[in-house]
């Protein structure tokens, strides 16, 4: 069958985090599937890395036509700087989050450390494996959920500045993105638990084999987010709006959906969350809202230079 002629561009560049590449490589098979029988001919390129450091690359030029970040004060960064709308939240369903997650522990086979919730990781002698808040939101996620979950069991802001001040005396190296961070401590064989995104469990399964880690469900964790934005920037210049715009929307479809749950990213659609219900286990879930305010407010006061993650940890020292 001869192919309609087509216009405007033949390819897109997603700029995203460092754990999203599995899923965002069948995702976007699956939408050039689609494209495809629509007579469009399409290829969907990737960049991967700690999603603040990502941020910085696209305001520096690094020219994405989308980003599908997991914060968004990464997109909120990047709207301050006229590179994506500043009202981007509503360009998309549910506030332009299509897909959430959660923080939780990898420990090695057996749990010889007996690690069990956030209180045993600030444990003398336990050594903890965590991206950097400053590069990556991975890093952030596991920061706020340490802290929120003093909080929500009813410690106050105080009770969680010295859990997780006691939490990072534990951190002996601070990895750069997601993915850094599971090479540290599958590769390199550093730590005894590794906090990270809910989906990297699968992707640890599937890269390294089944049975190397245990999974870790904390009494509590944080619900987070993933932002998706078109880059405005990129698409006035490439003519690729609508294409970037299709490309995400696809996020919300029931396909989109399905991928994402099966790489262990929690779908938006309720009827894919609950056929995956044996992936995705109970769990409870905090926002960021309730213990921080927003999560602007929690980078203001946590993460910009000379906040409380500056104050107190300092690299190649103890916290």
């Amino acid at each position: 069958m001869r192919l309609a002629a087509q216009s405007g561009p033949d390819s897109l560049l997603n700029v995203s985090y460092d754990v999203s590449r599995e899923f965002f490589r069948d995702l976007n098979a699956a939408f050039v599937t689609r494209e495809r029988s629509a007579g469009r001919m399409l290829r969907i390129e990737q960049s991967h890395g700690g999603s603040s450091a990502q941020a910085r690359a696209v305001a520096d030029g690094l020219a994405a036509d989308v980003v599908t970040f997991n914060t968004t004060t990464d997109v909120d960064f990047l709207a301050e700087r006229g590179v994506v709308a500043r009202d981007w939240r509503q360009r998309f369903p549910l506030g332009a989050v299509p897909t959430t997650s959660t923080m939780l522990f990898l420990v090695r086979r057996g749990n010889p450390r007996g690690i069990r919730d956030w209180a045993d990781l600030a444990k003398p002698g336990v050594q903890v494996i965590v991206v950097n808040p400053k590069t990556g939101g991975n890093g952030r996620m596991a920061y706020l959920a340490a802290w929120g979950a003093v909080r929500d069991r009813g410690g106050s802001d105080a009770d969680a500045l010295d859990f997780v001040t006691r939490l990072y005396r534990n951190v002996p190296v601070l990895a750069r993105g997601g993915r850094d961070a599971t090479g540290a401590f599958l590769q390199r064989n550093i730590g005894d638990v590794l906090i990270t995104f809910e989906c990297e469990v699968i992707s640890v399964d599937r890269e390294f084999g089944s049975g190397r880690v245990d999974a870790i469900h904390p009494s509590a964790s944080l619900l987070t987010e993933n932002p998706v934005a078109v880059v405005e920037r990129t698409v006035a210049r490439r003519g690729s709006a609508e294409l970037a715009r299709s490309y995400l929307n696809f996020l919300y479809t029931p396909e989109g959906q399905e991928i994402a749950a099966r790489h262990g990213i929690r779908p938006r659609s309720e009827a894919v969350l609950r056929r995956y219900a044996n992936v995705f286990r109970p769990l409870k879930l905090f926002t960021v809202e309730q213990h921080f305010g927003s999560l602007a407010e929690a980078q203001r006061v946590h993460f910009n230079d000379g906040g409380t993650f500056d104050r107190i940890y300092t690299p190649g020292k103890p916290a």
